[in-house]
């Protein structure tokens, strides 16, 4: 046994065996979160012989199940891109439940899962952009699991779930995100878990404060105040607008008008910070005034620069709200010529000493491909004066921070979501709006690719005279229909068929 190390609580030891030539040392390994005998009911279970090429054959069968729900007809660069992401994408959430369904919860006490699921390694903060809706459209069979762990995991813990692993919450990042994550499943039609009870996780993640959320605070304010909450006081507003916005419609669909209005007020508490000097959202006092002094281009982060905003500077994390209000947005700016000028001046503004620390990396401008924050900011064009510009990003994006290389994802995959971003670019189409139903329309980055939908149905994606030049789209057309509109919907996608991109140079 070896000496604990600093920070080490679980022994470590060295295993000598004393083997001749002809004998071969043999392993199999389970793991449980409930006890050993759950290990080793999995373990007999899950690997009951000792041939490893049938356990390797059975890996292999059911990997290419998987990464065939998706065919693609590209050079071999691209291929190996993509289905990489692919694999990344689907490497989790993991499924903590034994065998039996037994599983540690939140509260450390032993409960037996449904259908045998309990998902953690929920990254939450990052997956729900872009991960979680991909896999509503290629893994449909996972999400209701999925939504139910998060009910579950309020049961036991008294709020929904931040950043789970083992199923415990590290309480890492900021907002309560599983709520645009049941917002999402309940819009696309997923039945398996009880609405009403995971409207009331979503109330009580939002109403009875707990770590990074101060509704009290809050409440009181209209906004978080950086002279009572002294680190991330804007992102954490303008992160909980997003998540108040998703409780309001939930609430809506449910027929709860008091709680969809109570939650539609907070929705527009973004507005209280926002700067008409600057026309970014700044951080305030309890008495109403913007801090000073203040650089839009300096970024924050709580472990190596606290202040206002979270991996990110005020640039950056403006475009937060865009998510689920765009003509807000416009409304704040001036109108949309303006919210196309702003889009323009945060692709062109460089900042000086950009920190890979602090999420400045993979920068066009103050665009930071290497931190989840700004992932839906160049398909905002589709909705400015100029959509032929976003498009233009999104290719330059693709080329420029992915690579079939040992260090060809930038920044941190954060559990599959930098993957599911150029997936679904890729593809030509990307969430904005990751609790809505419609998928805002780009410029696909592949001649051609094959859903393959679990309920039967195929959608046919083609770029015609997609090259290296042709990288605009000159109109797009669902099923010999012209689409127009910057959106399809994920109903649509569902319904499978054929839509046609039609590529151009200019």
């Amino acid at each position: 046994m070896l000496p604990k190390g600093r920070k080490e609580n679980a022994p470590k030891y060295i295993l000598d065996f004393k083997l001749n030539e002809n004998k071969i040392l043999k392993v199999k390994i389970a793991l449980s979160t409930v006890d050993v005998a759950g290990a080793k009911l999995n373990l007999d279970t899950e690997i009951p012989e000792w041939n490893f090429d049938t356990v390797k054959q059975n890996a292999v069968k059911v990997w290419n199940e998987y990464l065939g729900r998706i065919d693609i007809e590209a050079g071999s660069k691209q291929k190996q891109i993509f289905y990489t992401s692919l694999y990344h994408l689907l490497l989790q959430p993991s499924n903590i439940a034994d065998v039996n369904g037994r599983y540690r919860g939140a509260d450390d006490k032993i409960a037996l899962a449904a259908n045998n699921e309990y998902y953690s390694t929920l990254s939450i903060w990052d997956i729900y952009r872009g991960a979680f809706p991909l896999l509503q459209l290629i893994a449909p069979e996972k999400i209701n699991g999925i939504i139910n762990t998060m009910i579950h995991h309020h049961k036991a813990a008294g709020f929904l779930p931040i950043w789970t692993a083992w199923g415990q919450d590290n309480y890492c990042m900021i907002g309560n995100h599983a709520i645009p994550m049941i917002l999402s499943a309940y819009n696309h039609g997923f039945t398996g878990f009880d609405a009403r009870e995971a409207l009331k996780a979503m109330v009580e993640s939002s109403t009875k404060s707990h770590i990074n959320s101060d509704w009290e605070l809050y409440n009181q304010s209209g906004y978080y105040p950086f002279d009572k909450l002294d680190n991330e006081a804007v992102s954490r507003t303008l992160e909980s607008g997003y998540d108040d916005w998703c409780i309001a419609q939930m609430a809506e669909k449910l027929g709860e008008k008091a709680t969809a209005d109570r939650f539609s007020v907070r929705a527009g508490y973004y507005r209280n910070l926002f700067d008409p000097e600057t026309k970014l959202f700044r951080g305030k006092d309890t008495k109403g005034h913007f801090r000073t002094p203040f650089d839009p281009l300096a970024a924050t982060s709580p472990m190596n620069n606290p202040g206002d905003y979270t991996e990110a500077n005020a640039w950056q994390y403006f475009w937060t709200p865009a998510q689920y209000d765009i003509n807000g947005m416009k409304e704040l700016l001036g109108g949309k010529p303006a919210f196309t000028k702003q889009l323009d001046d945060f692709f062109t503004i460089h900042a000086k000493n950009p920190n890979k620390f602090l999420g400045q990396e993979a920068l066009i401008g103050q665009y930071a491909h290497g931190n989840e924050p700004g992932h839906h900011i160049a398909y905002l064009y589709a909705y400015s004066d100029s959509p032929e510009t976003g498009q233009k990003y999104i290719h330059e994006i693709i080329n420029s921070f992915h690579n079939n290389t040992p260090d060809g994802m930038i920044g941190n995959d954060d559990c599959g979501q930098m993957s599911a971003w150029y997936i679904l670019s890729s593809l030509g189409f990307y969430p904005v709006n990751p609790a809505g139903n419609v998928f805002v329309l780009g410029a696909p980055q592949l001649e051609k690719a094959v859903l393959h939908l679990t309920n039967g149905n195929q959608l046919i994606i083609e770029a015609r005279n997609s090259s290296a030049q042709n990288i605009y789209v000159q109109n797009v057309l669902l099923n010999g229909i012209p689409v127009n509109q910057p959106f399809i919907t994920y109903k649509e996608i569902m319904d499978g068929g054929n839509l046609q991109f039609r590529m151009t140079n200019k």
